[in-house]
């Protein structure tokens, strides 16, 4: 089974600008993906992700993600620090 190729946002957007102009010029769906080198699948999940979107709002969008991911992290080591210390406090150690 060979790895799975991980593209960037911006790789991403640019692949299906791609795809928009080989459409344009008359290529179905299954040979769009097949001279971007993607399935189907993969090609519709993109489109419907990061199908509006421009290069610099697509860095922006994975940016964003990112942060809200690290935050998350943040409050649940936080939440998990709450309840120890309740726990604490009423001697249930």
């Amino acid at each position: 089974m060979a790895a799975a190729k991980r593209l960037t946002a911006e790789q991403i957007v640019a692949k299906l600008r791609e795809a928009e102009r080989l459409q344009g010029q008359g290529a179905t769906i299954p040979q769009v993906c097949k001279k971007l080198g993607c399935s189907e699948q993969t090609f519709y999940r993109w489109r419907t992700k990061y199908g509006a979107l421009k290069e610099d709002e697509a860095i922006r969008l994975k940016q964003l993600e990112q942060e809200n991911a690290r935050l998350k992290r943040i409050v649940a080591e936080q939440a998990l620090d709450i309840s120890m210390l309740r726990d604490l406090s009423k001697g249930n150690f």
